[in-house]
């Protein structure tokens, strides 16, 4: 079980850890674009950006098939536990290392999680105190379902 997630800078963590909020959103690539190129921009002018960290999904079932009950469980179980490795976290929430692991290792890709390193321990951390999903629906769309009453 090789994880590929680089770890994180002493620097990187504290910044983390000084965030409280993560904020979820469902862009595009090319909505995701623009918004780093305007925010380049905007710091090229000397104009404050929001710095807060954000995760985008490129579309709703990415986000849904990532942040699915088991895994919210699971990142709330870290919170409220602590525990002080992948092992320790399997039996907080009553299920397979292996999966745990699986698990904990896509959500440090995404930046959701990072590891704190103790030998040959990792110990899981969530950062943040509140995750924000925010959803954008276009008005435009052409959606022609119509809501049941």
């Amino acid at each position: 079980m090789n994880d590929t997630t680089p770890p994180l800078h002493p620097m990187e963590r504290e910044q983390l850890r000084a965030e409280s909020t993560l904020v979820v959103t469902v862009k595009s690539s090319d909505e995701f674009h623009d918004d780093v190129t305007d925010g380049i921009e905007a710091l090229e002018r000397g104009d404050a950006v929001d710095s807060t960290p954000t995760l985008s999904f490129p579309s709703y079932d990415d986000l849904m098939a990532t942040l699915t009950p088991r895994v919210l469980d699971l990142i709330e179980a870290i919170r409220q536990e602590g525990p002080a490795s992948i092992n320790e976290t399997a039996r907080v929430v009553d299920r397979d290392v292996k999966n745990v692991h699986e698990e904990l290792s896509r959500l440090a890709q995404l930046g959701i999680i990072f590891f704190e390193e103790d030998g040959q321990c990792k110990r899981p951390v969530v950062w943040f105190d509140e995750l924000v999903i925010n959803l954008t629906f276009d008005p435009n769309a052409d959606d022609t379902a119509a809501a049941a009453p």
